[in-house]
């Protein structure tokens, strides 16, 4: 590989060379800050450049290691960070133009730890407004488009993360997900990752001026989006790590207990009212002859009352948005976010008063019934959404838009709302009319478990290939 291959390079194969003395962290740094000048611009992925911070950071780590100080997990990985987490100095805008001057006073945890890891953030990516929809675009920093091309959008919330890291800015971009927001890009845009389970990435953003409320505090997790499953197991450790600050936040290890003889996974193809499209039927097939010939045990399975929790959740997180975001989204929001949000109202009925109690109550109902089922399939293979991914602002376009955006996507937030692991893997390219775009299955995985479904995701990897590889050939 020659010097201006070296954004190409994984995080695990990027520490490889860091560590050994082949690859400073400057010119690690400087290869990811040339690919992004050099494809962002029709990206418009990272929207907020850490250049100059990022060099001297690169510099600092170098030195550090050439007078014999110890080096991070992480030592020289460029990374991203969304705009909506705290980065010290920098504005946590969350896509909206009145908090363009929101300037964190100090970093959340996962960039404090990223950062103790020897990662360099190179710089911040685009999200939509208030980080509530699955396209990325909003009116501070315009829209993000999918490397894939114009024709599919690069998905959202952290459709930002998912562009940049796949055309090759940064081997890591962090992302968060409180509906499929780390899910979404991931199989927009062909990259891997997994939304961690409730209390795994400690998580607050300083500049807050209030509390979030129960239902986003316990559905809302951080995470990465990677090209690889390698980097998952790389770097999701230093994200788990503790912070005082988030008071719920569980200590446990990464890896878990190994299991006793194959791994049983639970399998389905169940879409419930939407149609299940040829090209994803295929994708879960591959998935699951991957996952067979390496020693998975793959059996089918009827989850337990999958429709009914999608829709009791999101149903419930509209109610908590309604009363605590509404004033909000009403007095800074553009007419589209006002608009999708109004149709989301209408779909989604808000549930208000003593139903939004009762409903929380019931997500015990819904994670228990999930943890029995789970204690005999330890992983879950199903669809991530029925369909290829959708084009650029589908969800502004009424009933019919939000309907195929996020209506369909019950296999997404219901996993949120009981607070269980669930990645995203690419299986292979579809050659569609509108133009090419990866597949991708989700594994949901055990309660803590998150190791599982990686494990689950290299496997599948290791049989079918990466996906970007296949993209950089078709970008040049």
């Amino acid at each position: 590989m020659t010097d201006t291959d070296t954004w190409r390079l994984s995080a695990s194969e990027t520490v490889a060379r860091t560590t050994s003395g082949d690859l400073t962290a400057e010119a690690a740094v400087d290869a990811a800050l040339t690919r992004m000048g050099a494809v962002n611009p029709d990206l418009n992925a990272v929207v907020v450049s850490c250049a100059d911070d990022a060099r001297a950071r690169a510099l600092d780590l170098d030195k550090a290691r050439a007078s014999g100080a110890p080096t991070g997990p992480l030592h020289g990985v460029p990374v991203t960070i969304k705009i909506n987490v705290d980065q010290i100095g920098y504005a946590s805008s969350n896509g909206v133009p009145a908090l363009k001057d929101l300037i964190a006073p100090d970093d959340a945890p996962l960039v404090r730890h990223l950062q103790d890891a020897g990662a360099v953030i190179i710089g911040r990516t685009n999200t939509p407004e208030f980080s509530f929809r699955a396209d990325t675009d909003n009116p501070l920093h315009g829209r993000t488009h999918n490397p894939w091309g114009k024709h599919v959008s690069p998905g959202g919330s952290s459709g930002g993360a998912g562009s940049s890291v796949m055309a090759g800015i940064g081997a890591l971009a962090h992302g968060n997900d409180i509906g499929g927001s780390l899910r979404f890009p991931a199989a927009a845009n062909g990259a891997v990752t997994v939304k961690p389970g409730l209390g795994r990435v400690p998580a607050w953003n300083p500049s807050q001026t209030a509390e979030r409320g129960m239902l986003a505090q316990s559905m809302s997790v951080q995470g990465l989006i990677c090209r690889t499953a390698d980097d998952l197991h790389l770097a999701m450790p230093t994200m788990i790590r503790p912070d005082a600050r988030d008071p719920f936040h569980a200590p446990l290890p990464w890896r878990g207990e190994a299991l006793d003889g194959p791994i049983k996974v639970g399998f389905t193809k169940e879409t419930y009212e939407f149609d299940l499209h040829p090209e994803v039927s295929r994708a879960l097939d591959m998935a699951r002859d991957a996952l067979t010939d390496a020693g998975f045990q793959v059996v089918e399975v009827e989850p337990p009352h999958l429709r009914d929790c999608g829709m009791d959740g999101y149903r419930t997180l509209m109610g908590e948005v309604l009363a605590l975001m509404g004033p909000d989204i009403d007095k800074y929001g553009s007419p589209t976010i006002r608009a999708v949000f109004d149709e989301y109202f209408e779909q989604f009925p808000p549930y208000e008063g003593t139903d939004i109690l009762r409903m929380m109550a019931k997500r015990s109902f819904y994670a228990r019934e999930w943890s029995v089922f789970l204690d005999s399939y330890p992983l879950v293979l199903c669809p991530f959404l029925p369909q290829p991914f959708f084009a650029p602002d589908r969800d502004t376009q009424g009933a019919d838009g939000v309907q195929e955006v996020l209506g369909s996507a019950l296999w997404s937030y219901s996993m949120n709302f009981m607070g269980l692991p669930a990645a995203c893997v690419p299986t292979h390219v579809a050659e569609l009319p509108q133009g090419p775009q990866p597949m991708s299955v989700q594994i949901v995985a055990r309660r803590w478990r998150e190791d599982l479904a990686v494990d689950a995701s290299a496997a599948i990897e290791a049989r079918l290939g990466r996906m970007c590889d296949l993209l950089w050939q078709r970008m040049g």
